[in-house]
């Protein structure tokens, strides 16, 4: 009916849920119309033509839709279109250079979230009476224009998220009329200019997520209309200036992920600044302590994060003045003091973050009365004491980590009642006691860790409600009796790790059937019988079921095959077999004394294995690797390292084992030789190499180590063919591996351990793929958390940290950086010291000058074919975590690098969210 009306002046159906195309047709026959309002609708297709022939229309309002393709160009000329808004489409295309726009009246013009690319359209110069400009999120790479200068009424300038290159033009400062400018997330680079000072009508100020440098200028205090004022995610440095304050009217003023540094006393001159409500500063270098000043903050705050610093002290009771506060981040410093009571007189707290400090005492009760908060943080810290009873009236919480502390006593009853709990982490603690029978009252929960505790009894039926479980982990506890039927019930479980306990009784058969079920270890507990076949079985490791005496049935895990005697006939044969059992050790025992009395007497020189109350290992000989390797052939050597080559060979028993025969004439190479004996005999993680044997003589030293068939990460990724069949879930796994071995050296082993080479041919894989971590042959074990100096410590051109390379110096931190190197290359499949990268460039700046908005330029073209990255990682957002994790990791400053702990925490959360987009199964639950 519409295009039979003739005098028809406005066409307004916004947010009507609206889906289809726009019939080309529908405006033959309205020349009247001035409006056009489709926004907010769920339309598609192309923008009809059609529209241009409308000589009247001043308002053309297309945003929130999904319409694609390109604009009709004959839009741009039309001369009586006051807005243009087709923000938040699938739009395209580019504007060239030399195109004029024939819009003299226009005043809005808004195309932000498209996918237009090219520069942005020079055409707006001639426009000029536009008031807004909004280009951002979009694909433009080009410099801040030079023509916005030809624009005298323009009010508000959008350009971020669209590949800002250069620097900030000083010319800037001459829009006095402007009160919006959002530059931010680009790539501009050099300093924020003091002119800026000068836009005394300026609001709204976002620069945040470029590679700015320098100081914030003092001038930008004069911008005493500002209310939101964004500097976070850049490289700024030096000290806040206190000017910062006279900016009264600020509400959000954000200075997070910087080089900035010095004491926080600038918090003081915000008490101006009564309506802020988002303060944020963290990650950047701030020291000194929070000050009792912090109560003179507005009352309306709302958001308070001073997170990733180095303050020290503890919370100032004064912050109960700020009774609005919502949101407060303390964690990653160096607080000592308890948590102060006050914080309890803050009843709008949603979220309470002050884990990995160094805090002390114990947790005050007064947060059990915080009736709002929902996500509570205590993790890595030194408290003392018990969970408060009154807790169990936290009925809102939905995520709660208190691991890594030294809390006792029962785990309060009330905690099993909080119905809307997500996630619970009481790990790493010293909780004793049984767990309530009845823990049924947690349906929310699809976390749960109270692994490393001293927990006994039996593990409760009532887990059996708990079906919204993905991930439980109750090992390194003291729970025994059978794991009980009811757990048939969860579905839904991902991950179950009940090692380190006293179970007993047999593996259920159930556990074979849970679809989702990818990690199990049931390791290091009293099990028996029969395991299971089909499902998580399939993939199962001998590490996971190691330690389980009486288990049977599968020789590929290295158990013995099932024999259906009756119990009474077993007790029969053991009553026959003892003696002779006695009988015959009795006579091995004194055949290996006097065998062992007379090679001492014949002075015999060849050294044997560390006797196998040491190691645990049969002794294996010289001569015997002699005959493993066929005198060492150069036709079975695996590779060649740091200390000498690496062979394969087979023992006398059958196994097949990797050899590595130290180089003797290296000077260090007997010291490496006795700290990886020291180092492999005692670390044990599923993805560390394991030690099978050693051998030593005056001149010959070996490490006989498990045999790895699938060679390694260096293979894979640059001289094999199967680098195609490498995904993304396949890679990132790969590096989830990695970490966790890390992790392990770093900080779950009693003694920190450094690796100091790796690189991706020291990751290995076994018959399923799984990443191993080897050579261990350089690694320092240190007593207390302190770097190391050795000169002829050795690493590898590309994988060194800066500090190591040049200083020698070693610690956590040259680890991570060299961890770093291995994601950019693995997802990039480049070389850190690739050719074509030049005499001036290496690996990691050239993923960064790529990043965030051109990694599809530097990721490797084979994971363009993933077709679950096609749809899941490009669209999603997880190439871009994975790139920034690999930069931050390789930060030139080891202060600004990540640690192990963290880089599994992030990876482990990338690869759930991935997952779950990508298979449509729920993701582990996160902070």
């Amino acid at each position: 009916m519409l295009s039979h009306m003739h005098n028809l002046k406005v066409v307004a159906v916004a947010k009507n849920y609206l889906t289809g195309q726009i019939p080309p047709y529908l405006f033959n026959n309205t020349p009247s119309l001035t409006v056009i309002d489709f926004g907010n609708n769920n339309m598609s297709g192309p923008i009809p033509h059609t529209i241009a022939s409308l000589s009247m229309l001043e308002y053309l309002n297309l945003q929130i839709n999904q319409f694609s393709g390109l604009v009709p160009q004959a839009i741009y000329n039309m001369s009586s279109l006051q807005n243009i808004v087709l923000a938040g489409n699938n739009l395209t295309g580019m504007f060239p250079g030399n195109q004029s726009f024939g819009l003299p009246v226009l005043q809005i013009f808004s195309i932000d979230n498209n996918n237009f690319f090219g520069q942005f359209p020079v055409g707006l110069a001639s426009c000029q009476y536009l008031q807004v400009i909004d280009l951002g999120e979009n694909s433009f790479v080009d410099v801040v224009p030079t023509w916005l200068a030809n624009l005298p009424y323009l009010e508000q300038l959008f350009l971020g998220f669209s590949g800002l290159t250069g620097s900030i033009p000083t010319a800037l400062s001459n829009f006095t009329s402007l009160t919006d400018l959002d530059i931010s997330n680009g790539n501009l680079i050099g300093e924020i200019p003091p002119e800026l000072g000068l836009m005394h009508e300026l609001s709204y100020m976002y620069l945040g997520g470029n590679k700015l440098t320098g100081k914030i200028p003092a001038s930008l205090g004069n911008l005493s209309n500002l209310y939101f004022l964004s500097l976070g995610s850049n490289q700024l440095s030096g000290q806040v200036p206190t000017t910062i304050g006279e900016n009264s009217a600020l509400n959000t003023l954000d200075l997070t992920n910087n080089n900035l540094e010095g004491n926080i006393d600038f918090l003081s001159t915000l008490s101006k600044c009564r309506e802020l409500q988002l303060l944020m500063i963290q990650s950047n270098y701030f020291t000194g302590v929070l000050h009792g000043h912090v109560g003179n903050l507005s009352s309306q705050l709302i958001t308070f994060t001073t997170g990733d610093n180095k303050l020290t002290g503890g919370i100032p009771t004064t912050i109960s003045n700020l009774t609005n506060l919502q949101r407060i981040d303390l964690s990653n410093n160096f607080f000592t003091e308890p948590i102060s009571e006050s914080i309890g007189m803050l009843e709008n707290l949603v979220l309470l973050d002050i884990s990995h400090n160094e805090m002390l005492g114990s947790i005050p009760t007064q947060i059990g009365m915080l009736g709002s908060l929902q996500r509570l943080f205590l993790q890595g810290n030194k408290i003392l004491g018990s969970i408060p009873n009154n807790f169990g009236n936290l009925t809102l919480l939905e995520y709660i980590d208190l691991s890594s502390n030294n809390l006792s006593s029962m785990i309060p009853t009330s905690f099993f009642h909080l119905d809307k709990l997500i996630k619970l982490d009481f790990s790493q603690n010293s909780f004793v006691g049984a767990l309530p029978a009845d823990v049924s009252g947690l349906r929310q929960t699809n976390y749960m860790d109270v692994a490393s505790n001293f927990l006994i009894g039996s593990i409760p039926n009532s887990f059996g409600q708990l079906t919204m479980l993905t991930y439980l982990n109750l090992s390194h506890n003291s729970f025994d009796n059978s794991i009980p039927s009811p757990l048939e019930k969860l579905k839904s479980l991902a991950s179950l790790d009940l090692s380190f306990n006293n179970l007993s009784g047999t593996i259920p058969m159930f556990l074979a059937n849970f679809t989702y079920l990818t990690t199990l270890n049931l390791s290091f507990n009293s099990l028996e019988g029969q395991i299971p076949e089909g499902g998580v079985f399939s993939n199962l490791t001998s590490e996971s079921l190691v330690g389980n005496v009486g288990l049977c049935g599968n020789t590929r895990l290295r158990f013995p095959p099932c024999h259906n005697r009756s119990p009474t006939s077993k007790r029969h044969l053991l009553l026959f077999l003892l003696p002779i059992l006695a009988l015959a050790f009795g006579a091995i025992a004194i055949f290996l004394f006097l065998w062992t009395r007379r090679k001492l007497k014949r002075g015999d020189d060849e050294t044997s294995v560390d006797p196998p109350d040491v190691i645990g290992h049969q002794i294996i000989s010289y001569r015997e690797l002699i005959r493993a390797t066929n005198n060492f052939s150069e036709d079975i050597i695996l590779g060649s390292g740091s200390f000498g080559k690496v062979f394969k060979g087979q023992l006398s028993n059958g196994l097949v084992v990797a050899i590595k025969v130290l180089d003797m004439r290296l000077e260090q190479a007997i010291q490496s030789f006795d700290a990886e004996c020291q180092v492999l005999r005692m670390v044990r993680h599923r993805n560390l190499i394991k030690i099978v044997n050693t051998c030593s003589n005056l001149d010959f030293r070996a490490l006989v180590l498990q045999y790895m068939p699938k060679g390694n990460l260096e293979m894979l990724l640059h001289q094999s063919q199967s680098a195609g069949c490498l995904g993304f879930l396949d890679r990132l796994s790969i590096m989830l591996d990695v970490s966790m071995a890390m992790n392990y050296l770093h900080h779950e082993h009693y003694e920190l351990i450094l690796h100091c080479d790796l690189k991706p041919s020291n990751v290995l894989f076994d018959e399923e793929m799984t990443a191993h971590v080897a050579d261990f042959g350089i690694a320092r074990l240190l007593l207390e958390d302190n770097s190391i100096i050795s000169a002829s410590m050795p690493g590898t051109v590309g994988y060194m940290a800066p500090e190591y390379g040049s200083l020698g110096k070693a610690s956590r931190k040259s680890d991570v950086f060299s961890y770093g190197i291995m994601i950019l290359e693995v997802f990039t499949r480049r070389r850190p010291t690739d050719g074509t990268f030049g005499a001036q460039l290496n690996l990691r700046p050239w993923v960064h000058n790529a990043f965030p908005t051109k990694l599809v330029q530097v990721i490797d073209g084979q994971l363009l074919q993933d077709s679950s990255l096609s749809s899941c990682g490009l669209d999603n957002g997880f190439i871009e975590p994975v790139f920034e994790l690999g930069l931050v990791c390789t930060s030139d400053s080891p202060n600004q690098r990540m640690t192990m702990h963290d880089v599994v925490v992030a990876l482990k959360k990338i690869k759930a969210e991935y997952t779950k987009h990508a298979t449509k199964m729920p993701p582990y639950a996160t902070q």
